[in-house]
Order: C-alpha cells, then structure tokens, then sequence
C-alpha cells in the first residue's frame, strides 16, 4: 500500500514538472508574440506616415477616437454607498 502512494506521489511530481515547463514555454512564447505585435504596429505607423508625407490626398484617413455620448464627470465612491 506504501508503494502505491510512493508510485502516485512520484507521477504527480512528474506531471508538475512537465505543466511548469510547459507553462515557461508558453510565457516565453507569448512575451515574443507581444514583442512581434508592438514592432509591427511601430512599423506600420512609420510607413503610414511615409505615405501620407509622399501623397497626402491618397493616404487613408485617420480614424477618429471613439467618443462616449455622454459626459465623463468624476463621481466618488462615497456618494455612491448606501446609508
């Protein structure tokens, strides 16, 4: 019986290694994806900007911010608590 537990403890302990490193990589893989993404949108604006300065009549519009229809007034947490 003491073997079986020895048995399940060692595969639980192997299963955490292998899900750990398996995270490590997912983590690094990610932080390389994130890298990849900001470096595409920095060139992306630099060639926008390329373009516009070459034939500013056929470059793309800039998109405008979203706006919210209603006004963004600072309410505090006091005075929305209940007495």
């Amino acid at each position: 019986m003491l073997t079986l537990h020895w048995l399940l403890t060692g595969a639980a302990v192997v299963i955490a290694v292998t899900a750990l490193a398996k995270a490590r990589r997912s983590a690094k893989r990610l932080e390389r994806l994130t890298e990849t993404y900001w470096e595409l949108r920095y060139e992306h604006g630099q060639l926008r900007a390329r373009v516009a300065k070459l034939d500013p009549e056929s470059a793309p519009p800039q998109p405008e911010p979203a706006r919210s229809p209603g006004s963004a007034n600072f309410v505090p947490l006091s005075s929305l608590k209940r007495g």
